[in-house]
């Protein structure tokens, strides 16, 4: 049976790419954790199935999924996962483990000088990039490499990062290898007691029931036939829409929503000021996307406010909030810039936000969820708070 190898099994591949995989006749999945074991003794006490609780404004209804068959995890035994990386048992190899686990810089490149990567140049695995680097020159069978997370150009970006390291370590690829780009769009909330319940299920994962995946049509070994998926030669005017429309908006509610006092997301959109704002913000991001899903924008923007709407989903601003440094140039700033100088109220907004909320955290004692919150933190107590924060992210 052909297999796919997934790197970061947390709730959105459960949610997402796992629940595709389950409407592929004949597919199964092997997944590896780069973190903990905790999601692994938890799926292996019930023989690696799960729940999927799909919540929309009428209720919920519950998705068996029994496509995870095994876990690996990558602190426990990191030569089983470079093993794995290099078998001729997996076809497809896809990743989700955020977009701060590439440990790229702020031109989207691999930044050799992250302690992380400077470790693994030194002879370690702990990196994703280094675990693919050292697996694929192993390899002799053809494999895709699939990555499934919020970067523009997200197999571009991957592959330079993957042959980067490699050139550094000396490695050099034994297989054909390809690297499509992908969008992925499925709202995942963090799983709470009352999902557990709910599915009577202590690994059950809540998610919306709308769903995307727009792939590039590149892959170099066998394809799993996903239903649902579109199949493009360019996945970059669709990745802008996401990351522009839905993401910028979600980062916006996120940091505004939580400095008025809100919680949810479903709470944010309902405040008449932030709903204004996230319309507007949808409009000038709209504005900045290729002709080719201009005529998308408008009932793309009304969607996404029915699903941040959802009453039933319970998504967390707080959430939403993590890794704000990393997020934004991506979210806001790009989108900025490519308005080159239009007045742009809703997007400048949004970093106002992002200052604020930042800085209200420090100034409360919370600590930030972010990879740059010692920088962060620094930035809060300099002379000029708000021109460091915005020099240490570009904007």
């Amino acid at each position: 049976m052909p297999r796919i190898l997934h790197l970061g099994v947390g709730n959105f591949f459960r949610a997402h790419a796992a629940a595709y995989t389950q409407d592929a006749k004949g597919w199964e999945v092997t997944g590896v954790s780069f973190r903990s074991p905790t999601i692994r003794d938890g799926l292996e006490a019930q023989d690696y199935t799960y729940a999927l609780v799909i919540k929309d404004a009428k209720g919920s209804q519950i998705k068996p999924i029994t496509c995870l068959t095994d876990m690996l995890v990558a602190p426990e035994d990191p030569d089983a996962v470079i093993a794995a990386i290099a078998s001729e048992a997996f076809d497809v190899i896809t990743l989700t483990v955020t977009e701060k686990a590439y440990h790229l810089d702020c031109t989207g490149t691999l930044d050799l000088t992250a302690p992380e990567i400077q470790a693994d140049l030194a002879g370690g695995t702990q990196t994703v990039v280094a675990s693919l680097a050292c697996g694929l020159a192993q390899r002799t069978a053809p494999v895709t490499v699939l990555c499934c997370d919020n970067l523009p150009d997200n197999g571009q970006k991957l592959e330079a990062a993957v042959r980067l390291f490699s050139k550094e370590a000396s490695l050099i690829p034994g297989c054909k290898v390809t690297f499509p780009s992908c969008m992925v769009d499925r709202i995942t909330p963090a799983t709470t007691d009352a999902i557990r319940q709910e599915a009577n299920d202590p690994m059950a994962v809540p998610t919306e029931a709308f769903t995307e995946w727009v792939i590039e049509d590149n892959f170099a070994a066998a394809r799993p036939d996903w239903p649902g998926v579109q199949w493009v030669r360019d996945v970059a005017p669709h990745e802008a829409r996401k990351l522009r429309m839905l993401n910028g908006a979600h980062s916006y509610l996120a940091y505004a929503g939580t400095l008025r006092g809100h919680s949810f997301v479903h709470e944010a959109i309902a405040d008449p000021e932030l709903r204004a704002v996230t319309r507007t913000l949808m409009q000038e991001a709209a504005e900045t996307l290729p002709s080719s899903v201009q005529d998308q924008t408008h009932t793309y923007a009304e969607a996404l406010v029915r699903r941040f709407e959802n009453p039933n989903l319970h998504h967390k601003l707080r959430q939403i909030a993590m890794d704000g440094s990393q997020k934004l140039p991506i979210r806001i700033l790009s989108t900025l810039s490519d308005r080159k100088g239009q007045d742009s109220p809703a997007l400048r907004a949004a970093v106002e936000a992002w200052l604020a909320f930042v800085q209200a955290e420090v100034a409360a004692g919370r600590a930030l969820d972010d990879p740059n919150a010692d920088r962060l933190v620094d930035a809060c107590k300099s002379a000029d708070p708000n021109g460091t924060l915005r020099e240490l992210i570009g904007a």
